[in-house]
């Protein structure tokens, strides 16, 4: 029979009944306020919702509890029963438990196959057997489909599976098809749109009776805070996706302009983005003329609310300073094409207006009265500005660029994949018109200075976060010195030092400079004293002399401290009573993996490290009243709040973890974990390291060892984790600097750090209140939780009570958490994605928190012995707590 040839019916899946896509709803069902909340069902389906999206994925909820709720609830309400129901989460126990209350078809959202073939088919069969549709995601143990193709042939093996091995009705098979954002500004990204438009076509074809259905607020990614040409896009894109055989999308119903209502220009503008047609305009791709045209339509909403513009009846010099100081993008196009219509040349208006705006910035920043997320947002403006500006100074065609202040080549050394602090400084550098060479993240020795060559820098600036780095940065400077450079170079993060630069990278690069950077305030004043020829010679002079005292000084107290040998720190080992002690049961031996939605995460945000590390420093909420940076740091926090309210509700990061639990006992330092309940074959084991310095008497020396019962006093357990929530990061953050936002785009990582970190907490709290369930009464309190005021402790190798990385390695075997989690350690054991979050559970009363502090060397052979290593092996990866110089050592020994 052939098809018919009128446009097919839409269904509307109506999006504000879901906690993670609706804040008024999700403060409604954590309220209790159910009746409330049925009134946004309610005007979904009076928007014209034709079916109800539930999701009750919340930390804080009892999600299966609210479900049933919720959904009983809406059964006794006639206008809103009427419709069907969406069961939507990512835990299958509240899609079964609501299955077991809904009347009538439910819809499951979703399944597939990204777990294998055997899970898809066991969930395929529970829906079967409750008479539910379901919504298949077009995701296989590959990936997402991102292309035509991937998408028809993902689609095309479930629908065969389905209906061949499961008999799955083929009419209750709907695909997803997976709606991608266009007009990102990546040329890879422009045909996703007709990607999603034509495998929605061949699958009407190829796979009778199956529907599609799709989440459409996706597509307009790109365009967030500009909803009128979101709206747009939207029409536009369901216009064309529809006449291919969309039946049905999660949409905001009552929020959709009619195709044939929306500007001419516009609907021309978006629908040659969404068809990615040849560009129109010889200069201009459809994205940037999209973009361009975007501002104009922004003020369709909202614009009574539009606050004092007095400002812009200055000259258009005082336009652009205000525009930079204050992060005002609205206008800076505008006000840049008037100052180039006044001026000689485009160049004259960077180095000009542009940069006067800038010196304005660099001097509130420099007096403290500006700080780095303001300044950020300068740079924002700034870049706008200069990208309006480029083409007209390449239409010169006289080669001259303006003369930037000097070149930087910043990177983050091999090994390590954490850059939010590089990427601050690089764009504080470039504030102040410095040409930065960024290379990123995991960058080799060679690499580094090839492109430092290729570049003709000034100067090297090197990162790191985990100890490992540390080492690596004293190879790059070896390197320097063996391949005779001698320009700059400048160390910074998290775990560099004054005392290691002085004393481990300064002395392996002679021929140059080398120069601790504390933080990114100090940046500008350290590179432009470097590269000022009037003052370079001084402050090197200067830095020499204070890093030959800072090495004095820590000679001497290498010398003076006083240090336990590991066999007397054993004696003195903490001391716990395990004689009347009963070591808690985890609910399971073994791992489980997890997948909780962002909502679920933000609750246990703790946003004091958010505020450090754009370095303003103090504790929250307080930092918000406080005298000095609480007015940055409530506009920061404002920004935040609404990225992350973005987040959670597209969804841009993938949060993953795996837990485990095994039966554990003490063997001396190490942790012997065995294989089963009879403790009989040892399955692997962990090693701890023991603090060594002297501290007196009665004075105990810590290891992790003690807080697990020792092999004879009783069946004891110890858990691990991994997490992250970084998936998706880079790719959002490319979209970002892509654009030239780096201040969302550095928002954006900060953000996935402290999802992880959430993650860590929620599982930590999950563990402790219901796995392992030795708290089972305790509450989910926020300040108490970040104050760890809790039974347990979960550290983390390369952390201070156990500073050795590889021992990632063993709990990432343990946890197979590469596959669990899609996590990956580099060479130097930083984790991958860099939003990540790993460690040990102990759930000892007496369990706490330590530093190993120095070791010395009869620690290091014995440590070498136990981990099957040789000596030269331990002290790298122990180097940073070495209480010795193990070249010194070797020196002593050969003499």
């Amino acid at each position: 029979m052939d098809r018919p040839t009128m446009r097919p019916v839409f269904v509307n899946i109506g999006e504000r009944t879901n906690v993670t896509g609706s804040a008024k709803f999700k403060k409604l069902i954590i309220d209790g306020l159910y009746p409330e909340a049925l009134s946004v069902a309610r005007q979904q389906v009076e928007a014209g919702a034709q079916v109800i999206d539930v999701n009750m994925d919340e930390g804080l909820l009892d999600s299966q509890q609210a479900m049933v709720t919720f959904l009983n609830l809406m059964a006794a309400e006639p206008d809103i029963a009427r419709v069907p129901v969406m069961i939507d989460s990512s835990k299958w126990e509240v899609i079964e438990a609501g299955l077991k209350c809904v009347q009538g078809k439910a819809i499951v959202n979703s399944i597939s196959m990204k777990e294998g073939e055997e899970k898809f088919l066991e969930q395929a069969k529970l829906c079967l057997r409750y008479g539910a549709a379901v919504v298949v995601m077009a995701f296989d143990e590959v990936g997402q489909a991102d292309t035509e193709a991937r998408k028809v042939e993902i689609c095309e093996r479930a629908y065969n599976t389905l209906v061949d091995k499961v008999g799955f009705p083929p009419e209750d098979i709907i695909f997803d098809p997976n709606i991608f954002a266009v007009a990102t500004g990546i040329e890879e990204h422009d045909n996703y749109a007709v990607d999603f438009i034509e495998a929605t076509r061949r699958i009407k074809q190829m796979l009778p009776y199956a529907r599609v259905s799709g989440g459409v607020s996706n597509v307009s990614f790109s365009f967030r805070g500009n909803e009128p040409v979101r709206r747009a896009i939207h029409s536009v894109f369901l216009y064309h996706a529809i006449n291919a055989g969309m039946d049905m999308g999660i949409v905001n119903a009552g929020d959709l302009p009619v195709y044939d209502d929306i500007d001419p220009v516009l609907r021309e503008a978006v629908e040659d983005v969404i068809l990615n047609r040849p560009q129109r305009d010889p200069v201009q791709t459809n994205t940037e003329r999209l973009v361009d045209m975007a501002p104009r339509y922004k003020g369709e909403k909202g614009a009574a609310q539009q606050v004092n513009l007095a400002w812009r009846d200055g000259t258009v010099g005082e336009r652009i300073t205000h525009a930079l100081v204050n992060g005002v993008t609205e206008f800076i196009e505008a006000d840049t094409e008037e100052a180039r219509l006044a001026a000689e040349r485009p160049l004259h208006v960077i180095e000009g207006p542009l940069m006067d705006g800038m010196n304005v910035v660099g001097d509130l920043f420099g007096a403290g009265k500006m700080f780095l997320p303001q300044v950020v947002k300068s740079a924002r403006v700034m870049k706008q500005a200069v990208a309006w500006l480029m083409p007209f100074m390449e239409a010169e065609k006289e080669g001259q660029v303006r003369k930037a202040a000097g070149k930087v080549l910043m990177a983050t050394v091999k090994g390590d994949v954490h850059d939010i602090g590089k990427n601050i400084v690089g764009v504080v550098l470039q504030c102040n018109n410095y040409e930065v060479v960024d290379l990123g993240v995991m960058v080799p020795a060679d690499r580094i200075l090839e492109e430092a060559r290729k570049h003709q820098v000034d100067m090297i600036g090197l990162s790191g976060l985990i100890t490992p780095s540390l080492d690596e940065m004293v190879f790059v400077a070896a390197e320097m010195e063996r391949q005779g450079f001698d320009i700059p170079l400048l160390i910074g993060g998290a775990t560099t030092s004054r005392t290691h630069t002085a004393v481990k990278i300064e002395p392996a690069y002679r021929r140059g400079p080398t120069t601790y950077v504390v933080d990114a305030s100090r940046a500008v004043g350290v590179v432009s004293g470097l590269l000022s020829e009037g003052e370079r010679d001084r402050i090197i002079g200067e830095t020499r002399a204070e890093y030959v005292k800072v090495r004095e000084q820590y000679a001497r107290g290498q010398t003076t401290k006083a240090r336990a040998s590991i066999g007397q720190a054993r004696q003195r080992a903490f001391d716990i009573d395990w004689s009347g002690y009963v070591p808690p049961k985890p609910a399971f031996i073994g791992t489980r993996t997890f997948e909780p939605s962002l909502a679920e995460l933000e609750p246990f945000i703790d946003w004091s490290p958010f505020f450090a590390s754009w370095e303003l420093v103090g504790r929250y909420p307080q930092i918000l009243e406080d005298d000095i940076v609480g007015q940055a740091a409530t506009d920061l926090y404002r920004d935040a709040r609404a990225m992350l309210d973005k987040v959670i509700a597209e969804k841009w990061f993938g949060a993953k973890g795996v837990i485990g639990f095994w039966p554990a006992q003490a063997q001396g330092d190490d942790i012997v974990l065995y294989t089963d309940e009879t403790r009989t074959a040892e399955y692997s084991r962990f090693h701890t390291l023991r603090q060594q310095m002297d501290k007196g008497e009665g004075k105990t020396n810590v290891a992790l060892s003690d807080f697990v019962a020792p092999i004879g006093e009783g069946a004891d357990y110890v858990g691990g984790f991994a997490v992250t929530a970084g998936h998706g990061e880079d790719e959002i953050v490319k979209t970002f600097k892509d654009a030239g936002d780096d201040y969302s785009a550095i928002m954006a990582s900060a953000l996935a750090d402290r999802l992880a970190e959430a993650f860590a907490e929620w599982l930590h709290y999950k563990a402790r209140v219901e796995l392992w369930g030795y708290a089972p009464d305790e509450a989910a309190d926020t300040e108490v939780m970040i104050a760890e005021k809790y039974q347990g402790i979960r550290p983390a190798p390369g952390y201070p009570a156990q500073p050795d990385h590889t021992e990632k390695g063993t709990l990432f075997k343990l946890l197979d958490a590469e596959a669990a989690t899609g996590l990956k350690l580099t060479e130097s054991y930083a984790m991958t994605p860099g939003a990540a979050v790993s460690g040990l559970y102990f759930s000892h009363p007496r369990a706490h928190y330590f530093g190993v502090g120095k070791i010395d060397a009869d620690q290091v052979e014995d440590y070498a012995r136990r981990k099957g290593w040789d000596v030269a092996t331990a002290e790298r990866w122990l180097s940073p707590i070495l209480n010795y110089d193990p070249a010194a050592r070797s020196r002593d020994a050969a003499a």
